[in-house]
């Protein structure tokens, strides 16, 4: 039962002494003169019997509570329930020794992980972004449990990071928070034109557009680079994805010409020269003065060794001094040479055809060698001459027919590329 009193007064003023409102504050003041009186209504009690709410089924409800924890470096499953406030031996029992389950070991940081528990604090269920894009998900059935997968909702975005060089080309990375795929990717897309090792510059800057694939709202895997800039001693590099009537995909600046050279100018991503080309160096095996027909990398044993352009395999197995070599011929002008291998790609044999860029051995320290190290050479009309130096050829451009293809489908990722250099460079204004 509920009671209302409904009261009605009236108010009978003489004269209004003053009224002051004050606009800043919002406030109004009112004077009364002393000799009002006030006229008295009489009340009534009106008793009215109103329903209340139905708030009995919210007490001692079975729905689940649900709880989200970030797996941190170090955390077993034991120790995400565990921070989750979950008492349930049967749940440990199963998670630690179902087969069904196992996907939970591989959680890695970062990921985040679902909990639900009941009141009692038992687990009700569990989910989990899997490395593949898919959805692992636990459930209390009956007395037991249910493990599944469940396709996740994903959607492709684009992101943009801008950095400035102060080191190096990763240490940049880094502070802008660009994933170590993007960099490699710059790396390859800029190789033909910037030697990252020796050619960087504190001051040089780069701007990059590129995809980041999501599922379930979290960074699954990153994409394709769409656009990328490089700024080296004041030279500006620019580098447009494209893809061809053909459905093949590459890199050309703004005005169609390839990003990348018919060759690049390493084997290795990254790599430091240890004896560059020359016609007389004292050989360390043979102790005596001879000439260097190319150019060693030093690296650890088993790092990739990509081909530079792309060819035909002429020879892989063993050479004299070589060791283990691979040769590959591009065309009736050019070949190259890549020695002291630890081993072959899987597959690669004579005749067969390699695109630039795929890993076609791995760096050893076969035939006369010292050391771990990648003897390459660069041969034109089968004659050595010094792959650090040499005009390399440049890749085919696009035709004209294409160009206008080419201008319509890249003018919204210049546009990109301009707001992120104009909002950088806003933001630093001494790179201008």
């Amino acid at each position: 039962m509920v009671h209302i009193r409904r009261c009605a007064r009236v108010l009978s003023l003489r004269r209004i002494l003053a009224v002051v409102v004050l606009a800043g504050a919002g406030v109004a003041a009112f004077g009364i003169t002393p000799d009002t009186t006030l006229e008295m209504m009489p009340t009534v009690d009106v008793v009215r019997d109103l329903p209340l709410p139905a708030l009995a089924h919210a007490i001692g409800t079975a729905d689940p509570y649900w709880r989200e924890e970030r797996v941190q470096p170090g955390d077993t499953i034991g120790s995400l329930l565990a921070r989750a406030g979950v008492d349930d031996s049967a749940a440990m029992t199963f998670l630690l020794a179902d087969p069904s389950a196992r996907p939970l070991y591989q959680l890695r940081p970062g990921r985040p992980l679902q909990i639900a528990t009941d009141a009692a604090g038992r687990l009700s269920a569990l989910r989990f972004l899997a490395s593949d894009g898919d959805v692992f998900a636990i459930a209390r059935a009956g007395d037991g449990f249910s493990a599944h997968r469940e396709a996740a909702a994903q959607d492709v975005r684009v992101d943009v990071s801008f950095g400035v060089i102060e080191s190096s080309l990763f240490g940049a990375a880094d502070a802008a928070g660009l994933p170590d795929a993007v960099t490699l990717a710059l790396a390859d897309i800029f190789g033909s034109d910037i030697d990252f090792y020796h050619d960087l510059r504190r001051g040089d800057r780069f701007a990059v557009v590129y995809e980041t694939r999501y599922a379930e709202g979290e960074p699954l895997a990153i994409g394709r680079v769409l656009a990328a800039e490089f700024v080296n001693r004041g030279q500006t590099y620019r580098a447009l994805l494209w893809r061809g009537s053909d459905g093949s995909e590459a890199y050309y600046d703004e005005n169609g010409r390839s990003s990348r050279k018919a060759f690049l100018r390493s084997p290795m991503e990254f790599s430091r020269i240890t004896s560059g080309f020359t016609l007389a160096r004292f050989h360390p095996i043979l102790n005596t003065w001879r000439a260097h027909k190319g150019t060693d990398f030093a690296a650890p044993i088993g790092t990739p060794v990509r081909a530079t352009a792309d060819g035909e395999v002429v020879f892989a197995g063993v050479q004299n001094g070589y060791g283990n070599v691979v040769i590959l011929r591009h065309d009736r002008t050019y070949s190259t040479l890549y020695a002291h291998l630890s081993r072959f790609a899987m597959g690669l044999a004579q005749g067969r055809h390699v695109r630039q860029g795929d890993t076609i051995a791995y760096v050893g320290q076969t035939g006369w060698a010292t050391g771990p190290h990648l003897h390459y050479e660069f041969r034109v009309d089968d004659v050595p001459r010094d792959a650090m130096t040499v005009a390399l050829p440049n890749a085919v451009p696009l035709t004209p027919a294409q160009r206008a293809a080419f201008a319509q489908a890249t003018a919204p990722l210049l546009r990109q590329m301009e707001v992120v250099r104009t909002s950088a460079l806003a933001r630093a204004p001494m790179l201008r």
